[in-house]
């Protein structure tokens, strides 16, 4: 019964429909089923999938976003079960993002947040045109330990290299890995900043965050 549940809830997410993702997640918790057994063995699998998908060029972003909205809504019905049990993801990480003062471009950020999240990440998202003082009272707050900036103006992404000399001055650097994205953002400008990393898409961004943890 449970099996046949979690397969159902992985289809739904590689299928691209949130609506059953959040009607089995629903079923699944009525039945009884643990919220982390429903996490790791029916969600999880399916955005493993989906990302693979997506990195052989067999889906596109439309896809992922899709998928993400999926986890997104089962999620948040399983949120307040696992506050119920004192239970909590082992996170992986915990990961402060946003898209940098001056740029309002939210997709690709939030598909980046989306994606660490389905991957055990705990994220916080401080949404768009956000301040560098913003970034760095949010750190300091949760204690995160990756900071992910986007830039899709190359007119914002200077403001990536002020958020990291903001971290060097409140004495944080040392403790955060800061990776950077969007459109006009390359490996020699994250290098030039002083960046940890850089990510050309959501996949990659957990890919190189699971990696930055483990270093």
């Amino acid at each position: 019964m449970s099996d046949d549940l979690f397969a159902k809830l992985t289809n739904s997410l590689v299928d691209g429909d949130p609506d059953a993702a959040a009607a089995l997640t629903q079923q699944a918790l009525t039945a009884g089923l643990e919220p982390m057994a429903i996490i790791r063995q029916g969600l999880m699998p399916g955005m493993d999938i989906v990302g693979q998908k997506f990195s052989d060029g067999e889906y596109f972003l439309p896809d992922l976003i899709i998928a993400a909205e999926g986890m997104k809504m089962a999620m948040a019905l399983l949120e307040p079960e696992l506050r119920a049990r004192k239970q909590s993801l082992e996170t992986a990480g915990v990961v402060v993002i946003g898209t940098v003062k001056g740029d309002i471009h939210e997709i690709g950020k939030s598909l980046v947040a989306t994606m660490l999240s389905a991957n055990g990440f705990t994220v916080y998202d401080l949404g768009v045109d956000v301040p560098k003082e913003a970034f760095i009272a949010k750190i300091q707050e949760t204690g995160a330990n990756i900071l992910g900036m986007s830039a899709l103006l190359t007119t914002t992404m200077t403001q990536q290299r002020e958020v990291i000399k903001s971290l060097e001055e409140a004495g944080l650097r040392a403790k955060v890995k800061v990776m950077v994205g969007g459109a006009p953002v390359t490996k020699s400008w994250a290098e030039e900043i002083g960046a940890d990393d850089y990510a050309e898409d959501a996949m990659g961004a957990v890919q190189k965050a699971k990696k930055l943890v483990s270093q």
